[in-house]
């Protein structure tokens, strides 16, 4: 009998109709495949079962992170090549036979069930988000969904986001840090809401603080902060109190559906409105539009994916759904603007940063790298596992445009129309009521 790693490649080969784009190391100790190319490894034939069980993203994701696949080498160049073939055949997935009707997926299934070993597969890893019940979105699910999301402990996201801890997309230059394209990101954000000293700021979905203490510090900005998570919150207030600005920014563990005390000259909403959900959205525009006052300006920095040709068709993605962001979704930008502007707001920029998002990405991914037995111990190996996939598959993602990142500046318009706005197109330092 061949191989384990001979007989997987011949029936992933048999099933693809081409050449496999990786070689395979599998449990027994056997390799086949392309010399030279990035290595896959099977280290235990559980890893198959899960994939018979939940064929797909899921099943590979729970042996992913059970430890039971991995990469040896370039993680980059190993999902590059197994993305590109799916994308690939994806992108003509309407022409194809029915996959439980097509001999080849039946043969490719028997194969896998002959080396897969014994049934039934193992439960998924403690890592992936529990069964969730109840209507998306509702206040108690959105807090639950945060929780699992971003109270993975503040010494693991220190490790992975450095110093800044800044969540989201820097905006990078040639010869940048990470540290300094975070900064220009949060300076960037100010100069587009034309902050001056005094102005009352809401930053929706605050995370560890560092856009509110930038406002207030560089800016003299007095600033309201709002997050679900009880970690962020915690770290944030104490970061506050250490830079001596508790006099000018308050953080609270507040739904953004419970800020009641308007009017705000600016609101700041950086990377939280991928958490909204399509059912939520509008109601998330009509809260900011009445939270603004005339001629006060929102900043809304937000992941958008491409859009679909039937729109109905889209799918939360079922890793990230499992193990990163439960219930996130994304929309693409077109449609965001459209429900800002639906809800009142005059849409005066968008700003696409996809490519500072890559390399971001790509700069977490060598910080968890670089630190991987302390992330390791900060949270467990199977929480370090998702990180890394996620954000390198991600960091792929944003190279690739599947997915982009947009800052909108929108406005709330005064009586009679007026925006506030500067003649020139992203003059950011002139001042809204010059």
């Amino acid at each position: 009998m061949a191989d384990a790693a001979s007989r997987l490649t011949a029936l992933a080969e048999e099933l693809l109709g081409e050449p496999l784009p990786v070689r395979i190391r599998a449990w027994d100790g056997s390799e086949s495949g392309p010399q030279g190319a990035p290595v896959l490894v099977l280290r235990h034939r559980r890893a198959l079962r899960r994939l018979l069980w939940k064929p797909g993203e899921l099943g590979l994701a729970r042996a992913w992170v059970a430890g039971e696949l991995d990469v040896d080498g370039d993680l980059y160049a190993v999902l590059d090549a197994v993305a590109s073939l799916l994308w690939e055949r994806g992108a003509d997935a309407k022409d194809t036979v029915h996959p439980v009707r097509d001999p080849k997926v039946r043969a490719f299934g028997r194969g896998l069930v002959e080396l897969a070993g014994p049934w039934p597969p193992p439960p998924p890893p403690a890592e992936e988000v529990r069964r969730r019940t109840g209507p998306l979105h509702t206040r108690r699910r959105d807090k639950e969904a945060i929780s699992h999301h971003y109270d993975v402990g503040n010494d693991f996201y220190a490790m992975v986001l450095g110093p800044s801890m800044v969540y989201s997309c820097a905006y990078w230059q040639e010869g940048s840090t990470l540290e300094e394209a975070q900064r220009d990101k949060l300076d960037l954000v100010c100069r587009k809401l034309a902050l001056e000293g005094g102005d009352r700021l809401l930053d929706v979905g605050c995370g560890w603080g560092s856009m509110a203490i930038h406002a207030a510090r560089e800016y003299g900005a007095r600033v309201t902060g709002v997050t679900l998570s009880t970690e962020q919150a915690a770290f944030a207030r104490k970061r506050i109190a250490e830079e001596g600005l508790t006099d000018r920014i308050e953080i609270r563990v507040q739904d953004y559906r419970d800020v009641r005390d308007g009017p705000y000259d600016a609101i700041s909403s950086i990377g939280m409105a991928e958490h909204v959900g399509s059912v939520r959205f509008r109601e998330y525009a009509d809260d900011l539009f009445a939270l603004l006052r005339p001629g006060g300006r929102l900043l809304n920095h937000q992941i958008a994916r491409r859009p679909e040709k039937d729109e109905t068709a889209y799918r939360i993605d079922d890793f990230i759904d499992a193990y990163v962001f439960p219930d996130g979704e994304l929309a693409p930008v077109g449609r965001t603007v459209a429900t800002l502007e639906e809800a009142g707001f005059e849409a005066r920029d968008v700003e696409a940063i996809r490519e500072h998002y890559a390399l971001t990405l790509r700069q977490w991914v060598a910080n968890l790298e670089k630190h991987w037995k302390e992330a390791v111990r900060a949270t467990s190996p199977g929480r370090a596992r998702v990180w890394r996939l996620y954000m390198a598959a991600s960091a792929l993602s944003f190279e690739h445009n599947k997915i982009g990142v947009n800052q909108i500046l929108a406005v709330r318009p005064r009586e009679g129309g007026a925006a506030g706005m500067p003649l020139r197109a992203r003059d950011w330092t002139a001042s809204a009521n010059g």
